[in-house]
């Protein structure tokens, strides 16, 4: 029995060993996402900083290095599957189109910054389990949350009521801010904590009320539409007749916001030309247009567009028709067609992660999060894919 012993207690310290790495580089990694990359590496960087800065690079290769190192002694040759072969053409169309943009050393910077990114996230996922990595996130975000609150006070006292409105905390920018918000408060709502989760209903009524100290009218219109999506996922997918008429129901409310919106806006053939969305968006870059003219299929490059309101036209012109359709496939397409089937094992973190997704779908049409390097919906979008992805689906949200 001594011995059964030991080796239960040697396998389980061999367990952790395999994963400290990996845990350790993904906590750093959740710190620089949402809690912005550029206040954190001032210091390392004193110029503005961008995802293709030095400081990036270095922060996310040494992530990346060590992320590999753990999954390869947890998985072997195995962990190239944590990558989804559809967001690996992704990623590979974005370093191919370095070779046609104008810029080619902006360009291929970018996208390697970004490869690290998204290969570290997967791998991480893989390697600790989708479960602890949403653990992580909880906790990652609720020290986020407490330092916002926690630094209110001060806000109060030397900036005016004017200024506190569009305060965005000590985070990079207003609606990144709020949007994180959001992300805490799903997580948090969905999960167990206490008896009947009312710590977790404590800190997403946080969230939410730091939320509307943001005053971002995005965040404020996206939380009630993604938990409105999620607990009526959370009911539908109980069985198939539930799940037909809830997909028909939204069938028919999408069609008829369709057409209300082509019949407001007028002449549809404005609307399909995308030199013509992209001056209706203000996107105002003139040579990256008439790029994007004579390489449609190809775009101007990745990354070679400054971010726009519409995530989905600015993958448009920067990696063209053949990008975007990559793009949907692997971001939209992929988690519909695993969060599809019915699944009666731990329904509330399907619902989690189906109000993840819808969140990354409907913010896209108003903020640009397509392959974000410091981005947190894109991230959680990657966690949803490596939950989807993952061999064990009894995963729960248990603390």
């Amino acid at each position: 029995m001594m011995n059964d012993g030991i080796a239960i207690n040697f396998v389980a310290s061999r367990g952790v060993e395999r994963t400290f790495l990996a845990s350790t580089a993904f906590f750093v990694l959740l710190i620089l996402v949402f809690a912005g990359f550029e206040h954190l590496t001032s210091s390392l960087s004193p110029s503005e900083t961008t995802d293709a800065d030095p400081a990036h690079q270095i922060l996310y290769l040494g992530i990346f290095s060590l992320v590999l190192v753990a999954s390869i002694q947890r998985r072997g040759l195995g962990a190239v599957r944590a990558m989804p072969p559809l967001l690996a053409l992704l990623l590979a169309w974005c370093l191919a189109s370095a070779y046609w943009a104008s810029a080619h050393g902006e360009v291929f910077r970018h996208a390697a910054v970004e490869i690290l990114l998204t290969a570290s996230i997967l791998l991480s996922a893989d390697t600790i389990g989708p479960e602890r990595a949403f653990r992580y996130c909880r906790i990652v975000l609720a020290a986020i949350l407490m330092v916002n609150w926690l630094s209110l006070p001060w806000v109060v006292t030397h900036l005016s009521g004017r200024t506190l409105g569009n305060w965005s905390g000590p985070g990079s920018q207003q609606n990144a801010t709020a949007t994180v918000c959001v992300i805490t408060a799903l997580l948090f709502a969905f999960t167990r904590n206490g008896r009947f989760n009312w710590i977790g209903w404590l800190v997403a009524a946080a969230a939410l009320g730091f939320l509307a100290v943001t005053r971002s009218l995005t965040g404020l219109a996206l939380f009630p539409i993604t938990l409105l999506a999620a607990i009526a996922y959370r009911l539908a997918w109980r069985d198939g007749l539930s799940r037909a008429i809830f997909v028909t129901a939204m069938g028919c409310l999408l069609t008829g916001a369709a057409v209300w919106a082509l019949y407001r806006a007028g002449p549809v053939g404005p609307l399909l030309d995308p030199i013509q969305l992209a001056k209706r968006t203000e996107i105002g870059q003139s040579a990256a247009l008439a790029y994007f003219r004579s390489h449609p299929w190809l775009g101007t490059g990745f990354g070679a567009v400054a971010n726009d309101p519409n995530g989905y036209l600015q993958l448009l012109i920067s990696l063209g028709w053949t990008g975007l359709a990559l793009a949907l496939l692997a971001a939209v397409a992929e988690p519909l067609a695993r969060l599809w089937p019915l699944d009666y094992r731990d329904p509330n973190f399907r619902a989690l992660l189906f109000g993840l997704f819808v969140l990354f779908v409907l913010r896209n049409f108003m903020q640009s999060d397509f392959l974000g390097t410091d981005d947190g919906v894109w991230l959680a979008l990657l966690l949803v894919l490596a939950a989807l992805r993952y061999p064990d689906k009894s995963l729960t949200l248990s603390p």
